[in-house]
């Protein structure tokens, strides 16, 4: 499958503007933030994700850690590194993952990194189901 096949799940640090970056592209998105699930717990947010098929987009590395370490089930898991960019910069890093159009197999963990001279370095693993 391709990203643009999953529906996804902003995590509260996802920036207004990268949400709607998303849904202009045709991306099914669901906010944590615009739902008013702030503060709720890592381990509410990916249930909540995972009951509905969603993808996780998130510049937290201790959600991805509780997918890796503890076998919390996903769907899937975007790592948006750092998570200090301007959102544009942000933006141009999941264009670079896009334009890549990996394929891509649930359950997975991708990393899209903003690398020096504004490229992105991107990597995917599979997680064990």
């Amino acid at each position: 499958m391709k990203l643009r096949d999953f529906a996804l799940f902003t995590d509260e640090n996802v920036a207004p503007e990268v949400v709607q970056f998303l849904r202009d592209g045709g991306f099914d998105v669901s906010d944590v933030a615009e739902n008013g699930w702030q503060g709720d717990s890592d381990d509410i947010q990916m249930r909540r994700a995972f009951a509905e098929g969603r993808v996780i987009l998130t510049h937290d590395a201790d959600i991805g850690q509780l997918a890796w370490n503890r076998s919390e089930p996903v769907v899937g898991m975007i790592h948006l590194r750092p998570g200090d960019l301007a959102p544009a910069e942000q933006i141009r890093v999941l264009q670079g993952f896009l334009m890549l159009d990996p394929d891509l197999t649930a359950p997975f963990l991708a990393i899209a990194k903003r690398a020096e001279g504004g490229r992105g370095i991107y990597r995917i693993r599979g997680l064990s189901p």
